[in-house]
């Protein structure tokens, strides 16, 4: 297309890997529910706890790895935890196919896949930052939005299709092959060194420079803490640390909760994502119960509204450019806050149904502009060598805090009725706004002072990109209707 603005063939390639993972999550999405059920008989506390003990303890798993992966080059993390995901998906069809398929294998392989997916959403942060300038990134995530919300229109109907067809064990082996796809594109998403190539005629120039060098004195693989590219393109090796500090596991939260930008932000998503996502347990509970709604009336109410996700990522650039990343950041973030508690109105018949498909139409498409400039936001305001760490923390704190809200909310639904706590969920969500940073913040070149890390090996002349006030991204978390996270690994399967 004439005018779009470009992001190279490595992007372009990073791209299609996440479109191809997320659409195979989307296809697979209820699988593991539905094979419990049907082809094991899984009562409901079986059903509840591979949907809520496999995430929680995949969690408990990544927290040791953010700093584990923090000291290493991103891009083959990223690989290996695909491959993790496709081996272990694999394994789901293999024994289904031989008899051999329990409930236990189905709650390690959602371990497995929890785990991994965190790792992978941490790890693509970092690897985001060094693909490409920071100018780029605030279109890299709202391209990644895009794809997010087109996969969340088209997976689930397909899934459902093939299911009906096929089986659900049949969408996990997609998703399984997602995975595998999903690795190669990241494997060939290399910047290109090609001489003849007018955009790298100037690095190409300065990599035989800096090869010249390397044959003096300097090693071929120099550790860098930076995060930016070395001079030929490659991923730079990130300092090394001889021993693991136990320290180490909270690092990402004691960056958090350090930074007076990050602080507010980590508290807003935290309780906005698990407010959101209690509330909707309930309303399927309410819709599908009392008010006598049919599954597809039900499914139509949330796939419809996506198309606000769509939207809402094609104006995040034009409105940052416009107004300001904070103006838009907190705009978004407030109004998207004000929608649920809409709900509390629902009835039966179209009306009811229009009301639902209104709601999640505004919720989503405020979420589609806030998720990429949220994304970016964050990342400008994490120093490069602690952003797998942050991330980490980050994506555990919102997973435990989703499940311990709609836990609560399950019991506060029991006791008070679903439209009551659906209604309290709304007006706590009314609250979030006030956690959103209240002014612009300086743009941070280092870590704060008193958490820097002095690797073992120093990079030689590694310069520190400035984050520039508004784009910088990170990789997006995949929302099944509307999450406030924006992916570049495969999403997980969650509605918001």
């Amino acid at each position: 297309m004439r005018g779009r603005h470009r992001l190279g063939r490595s992007f372009g390639w990073l791209w299609g890997a996440y479109g191809t993972s997320a659409l195979g999550t989307w296809l697979a999405f209820g699988a593991f529910p539905l094979i419990a059920v049907q082809v094991l008989h899984a009562g409901p506390a079986e059903v509840a706890a591979l949907s809520s003990v496999g995430a929680a303890v995949g969690a408990a798993v990544a927290v040791p790895l953010g700093p584990w992966v923090e000291f290493r080059r991103k891009r083959p993390v990223l690989i290996g935890m695909d491959l993790a995901r496709f081996a272990a998906l694999l394994t789901i069809p293999a024994a289904f196919v031989l008899g051999v398929l329990t409930f236990v294998q189905l709650l390690l392989v959602s371990v497995v896949v929890a785990a991994a997916d965190i790792t992978f959403r941490a790890a693509s942060g970092a690897y985001l930052k060094t693909l490409l300038p920071a100018e780029d990134l605030l279109v890299a995530n709202a391209r990644f939005e895009s794809t997010t919300w087109t996969t969340t229109i088209v997976g689930p109907p397909l899934g459902g299709a093939a299911i009906g067809l096929l089986g659900p064990v049949a969408t996990v082996l997609a998703d399984a092959i997602s995975y595998l796809l999903s690795a190669l594109g990241i494997r060939l998403s290399t910047p290109s060194r090609h001489p003849s190539s007018p955009n790298n005629r100037l690095s190409f120039l300065s990599s035989r420079s800096s090869t010249m060098n390397r044959r003096l004195d300097t090693p071929d693989d120099r550790p860098s803490a930076s995060g930016d590219r070395t001079t030929d393109g490659r991923e730079p090796r990130p300092g090394r640390r001889e021993v693991s500090r136990a320290g180490d596991l909270l690092d990402g939260w004691r960056y958090i909760l350090a930074d007076p930008a990050l602080r507010p932000l980590f508290l807003n998503t935290a309780l906005f994502n698990g407010l959101v996502m209690a509330a909707d347990a309930l309303l399927a509970v309410l819709m599908l119960g009392p008010l006598g709604f049919t599954p597809w009336q039900y499914g139509l109410a949330f796939a419809v509204p996506a198309i606000g996700g769509l939207v809402g990522s094609r104006l995040a650039r034009p409105l940052v450019t416009r107004f300001g990343q904070h103006r838009v950041l907190v705009v978004a973030g407030t109004l998207r806050a004000l929608w649920p508690i809409g709900l509390v109105l629902l009835g039966p018949g179209t009306g009811g149904l229009l009301l639902v498909m209104g709601v999640e139409l505004g919720l989503i498409l405020c979420c589609g502009v806030f998720n990429p400039v949220y994304a970016t936001y964050r990342l400008e305001r994490t120093a490069n060598d602690r952003i797998t760490r942050t991330l980490s923390a980050w994506a555990v704190t919102t997973k435990a805090s989703t499940a311990l809200l709609t836990a609560i909310w399950g019991v506060l639904g029991s006791l008070l009725g679903p439209r009551t706590a659906i209604g309290l969920a709304g007006a706590l969500l009314l609250v979030t706004p006030l956690f959103l940073p209240r002014r612009p913040a300086a743009p941070r070149t280092e870590p704060l002072p008193s958490l820097t890390e002095t690797p073992t090996e120093t990079p030689a002349a590694a310069p520190t990109r400035t984050p520039v006030e508004g784009p910088a991204g990170s990789p997006p978390e995949a929302p099944a209707q509307a999450s406030t996270e924006t992916p570049v690994e495969a999403p997980a399967q969650e509605r918001r």
